[in-house]
Parts: structure tokens; C-alpha cells; sequence
């Protein structure tokens, strides 16, 4: 990467990755600009920090300032149709042309990174760490897979501090491009099979990226994953899991919606008393994995964590509380960002424990045509855990139809008495039409753009 560039153009400019690198480009002083399929907030949200973005792929509307390849670099996310027209001007004109996960791999490569890589808990882990680590006095530099709710942002800059956190995306092997010093991974169910074709090819993916871990670094894995690490001499290795490993809790307490644990670290110390911000099951072990990669940088303060771990908000669309009324019977509505069927499961698993003897509603956007065909029996078998299932149309996303794959492959086989399949256009009509109790909406698409109009919808219908 040519460090003279100053004019960058993002191809993709309004993905959550893409964000954390135009944030990071602004900082250092240069001009940006981009094209995205559509508007959203994310994209409005960097307009008005100074990114020029528009919606269209006519060449005529790239800035004129970044039509010279001698000072404009061009990066592109892979999920960029190759006869896009900006794309292929860039390519016929000699420009500088890298993927997303190639920049932020130069970008990381100077400092210590702590890459947080799973099929889930990624960004909930990376969050955590970025968080703990900015609570800390020595600070970090973290590019986020998601809005962290606490900066409103998924970028963290420090001028000072040596460390790096990095969500590690194994979608089209971009974690390849990272150089970790630690590697944190939680879990490596198959997923991304359009890219992979096969679990085998899945694990060998995870296991090369162990491979890249510095000579002085460390591996964190959950206890109990399939991949077989292929690690440098001189790496050390640990296993963590909620109640086993190098790192693990212990006597894990649960009152009044709190969850709080003690954490126990590889040496033998103790963290007492860690309660967490979003007192969810799952992020007891997301907390672990965190809670290990800042502890190996040996800069963690006990005292710092403890209270980064409590004040920690997450990420957006993870488990996102949207209406939280009080008392007995106070309706809820919660968003997620999960896709794939393990996800699906702990999240209406995680409702149903926070939400005993409640009426569960779950609304799904199934993502990706590819991923529907590769899971539809579980995630029919995850949506069946619902009182009751509104099922949306898939989110294609990058990809094309595939012939005789629907939502109706996964509506069909759900088992639960109440369900229903519609277009995303009917939900705020069909949650109107809905007894509310508890609302829990799922998905990686656009299914929480429809949040506002149900909140009112729900809050109105006493």
C-alpha cells in the first residue's frame, strides 16, 4: 500500500468493516469517498463525518479528484459484483486496487494484534476486548465488526498504545490477510459454504490462520473445536470454555436479570465478581475469550477490566434491547444479528431464560440464498424453540436466486403451531395485527430497519 495516497475510494463504501477503514482514513488526514448500493444510516452517519458517497455505479459520478491513480488508492469489499462499472474503471486505469482485509492487514501489521476470529461471537468478543483495553490505561486501536454502543462507533484510535483489536472474518479467507499476536477463536461451525464448499475446507481455513500468529504469540481456543491449530514454535496455546480450560468462571451467580462470575485466568488468578453489561448467557463466554486475550497482553489491570466488563453496552443489533418495559408483565422487543442456526438458537434460547413462562415471538430474515439451502432443517428446528414465528423472505445480499430455495424450504419444516410467512414489506402490518409479548427480531439483512415503526406500533397497542 502506496502511503502517499491520500484520496481513498471504497467500493462497498457501506459495510460495517468498510466503515472502521473510512473512519480510520479520515483520521489520518485524507479524503475519502465511495459508492454503495443503497442508503442507510451507517452510510448517512459517514456522509455527515465527511465520506462522499453515492448510490450508483455510473463512472461519471466518481469525484474527479479521485480519478488519478498517482493519489488514489481503491479499496473493494469481495462482495462487489466483478461487472461493477466503478470497479472495472478502476481496474482498466492503473490504480492501486486492494481488498478491504489486505488494507487492514498493513494497517495492523506494525502493531500487536488481538484478532478475535468464530463462525459467532466475533464482534460481541472483539467489543469486549477493545473496550477493556480503551478502560485500561494503556489503551488500543480496534477496527469492529459492529457499532459499539458505548462510542457509537466501530472504530477506537490511540496514538500511544501498541495493541490492535481486530474482528477476524473468515468470509472469503479475509483473515488471511492478519499478522495476530494473539488469536482468540470461539467457535468454528460450518458457515460461508458458497466460499468453503465444505467443512473440511472450513476447519483448514481456521487452521491456517493459526499459522500466521508471531513467533512470540498466542492461541486461545474454545474447548472442544474441531479445528487442528498447525501453530509456530514458541506460540503458546490455551483453551478456555464457561466452566473449563486455561481460562473459565466460577461460581457464576444469577439475580434479578444480572449475571456475575469470577473469572479465572491461565496462571491460577482470580477476577472476582466480573458482572456483565448485557446479562445474556452466551456472553459469559464471550467474556471469558475477551477477558484471556487482554489478560496474555500482560497490561490488563484486574480492577479496570472489572469495571469495563460492567459498563460494556455491545454492540448494536447484538442482542439489542429496544423497549424494556417494567414489572411482571412489561413487553420487550430485542434485536439480533444472528444467521446461522447456532446463533438463532442461543438467542431465543437466551429470551426464553430471561423470559420464563413469556410468550416468544420470533421474527426471521434468513440471509443469503447459499445459507438457507445449507441449513434450512436447522434453522427450522432453532425457530421451532418460538411460541411463534413470523418468517420472513430471504435477504440476497450479494447473491443471485438459487432455483428452489426459499423461506418455504425452512417455514415448512418449523413445528411450532403459530407461524406465518411474508415479505419484509408486511411485518410492521402483520406485528400490528400481532399480541405482543415478547418480541425478539433476527437476522443479518435489513430486517431491523422496520424497528422504529414496530416499537410504535407495539407501545401503542395497549
Amino acid at each position: 500500500m502506496d502511503t502517499k495516497k491520500t484520496n481513498i475510494y471504497f467500493v462497498g463504501a457501506g459495510g460495517i468493516g468498510m466503515a472502521a477503514l473510512e473512519r480510520y482514513f479520515l483520521s489520518q488526514g485524507c479524503k475519502v469517498a465511495g459508492y454503495d448500493r443503497t442508503p442507510s444510516a451507517l452510510t448517512k452517519a459517514l456522509e455527515e463525518e465527511g465520506v462522499n458517497i453515492v448510490y450508483d455505479d455510473d463512472i461519471n459520478l466518481i469525484p474527479e479528484e479521485f480519478k488519478n491513480p498517482d493519489t488514489t488508492l481503491v479499496v473493494y469489499t469481495p462482495a462487489i459484483p466483478n461487472d461493477h462499472k466503478g470497479l472495472n474503471f478502476f481496474r482498466n486505469g492503473g490504480f492501486e486496487i486492494l481488498k478491504r482485509a489486505a488494507v487492514l492487514g498493513l494497517i495492523t501489521r506494525g502493531s500487536k494484534g488481538l484478532c478475535f476470529a468464530g463462525t459467532h461471537g466475533k464482534t460481541t468478543t472483539s467489543s469486549m476486548a477493545a473496550h477493556i483495553l480503551n478502560t485500561c490505561e494503556v489503551g488500543c486501536n480496534a477496527f469492529l465488526g459492529g457499532i459499539l454502543r458505548n462510542y457509537n462507533s466501530n472504530l477506537l484510535l490511540s496514538e500511544t498504545s501498541p495493541y490492535s483489536v481486530i474482528e477476524a472474518d473468515e468470509y472469503d479467507r479475509s483473515f488471511h490477510q492478519l499478522t495476530p499476536y494473539i488469536a482468540v477463536i470461539t467457535s468454528t461451525d460450518p458457515d460461508h459454504l458458497d466460499i468453503y464448499g465444505t467443512e473440511e475446507a472450513y476447519l483448514e481455513s481456521f487452521a491456517h490462520f493459526t499459522e500466521l500468529i508471531r513467533e512470540d504469540g498466542a492461541l486461545v481456543l474454545h474447548e472442544g473445536l474441531k479445528v487442528k491449530p498447525r501453530v509456530a514454535p514458541g506460540v503458546k496455546v490455551y483453551t478456555y470454555s464457561r466452566d473449563s480450560g486455561d481460562f473459565h468462571a466460577q461460581n457464576i451467580r444469577r439475580a434479578n436479570g444480572s449475571i456475575t462470575f469470577d473469572f479465572v485466568a491461565c496462571d491460577g488468578s482470580v477476577i472476582k465478581d466480573i458482572e456483565l453489561g448485557v446479562p445474556v448467557e452466551i456472553n459469559i463466554e464471550n467474556a471469558i475469550a475477551s477477558l484471556a486475550g487482554c489478560f496474555l497482553t500482560g497490561d490488563m489491570q484486574p480492577e479496570k477490566a472489572a469495571q469495563a466488563m460492567a459498563s460494556f453496552m455491545g454492540p448494536k443489533r447484538r442482542f439489542e434491547f429496544w423497549l424494556k418495559e417494567q414489572g411482571d408483565n412489561g413487553r420487550a422487543i430485542i434485536d439480533d444479528y444472528a444467521h446461522h442456526p447456532d446463533e438463532l438458537t442461543a438467542s431465543i434460547n437466551s429470551v426464553k431464560s430471561l423470559y420464563p413462562n413469556r410468550k416468544i415471538t420470533v421474527a426471521f430474515q434468513p440471509h443469503l440464498y447459499s445459507r438457507t439451502r445449507d441449513f434450512a432443517p436447522e434453522f427450522a428446528r432453532a425457530l421451532s424453540l418460538a411460541d411463534d414465528v413470523i418468517l420472513l423472505n430471504i435477504y440476497p445480499a450479494r447473491e443471485l436466486p438459487i432455483e428452489g430455495v426459499t423461506s418455504k424450504i425452512i417455514f415448512d419444516e418449523i413445528t411450532t403451531d403459530s407461524k406465518i410467512l411474508i415479505d419484509k414489506e408486511e411485518l410492521v402490518d402483520t406485528i400490528k395485527n400481532h399480541n405482543i409479548d415478547i418480541l425478539l427480531t433476527v437476522g443479518a439483512g435489513d430486517i431491523c430497519n422496520y424497528l422504529p415503526q414496530i416499537c410504535d406500533i407495539v407501545t401503542n397497542n395497549e
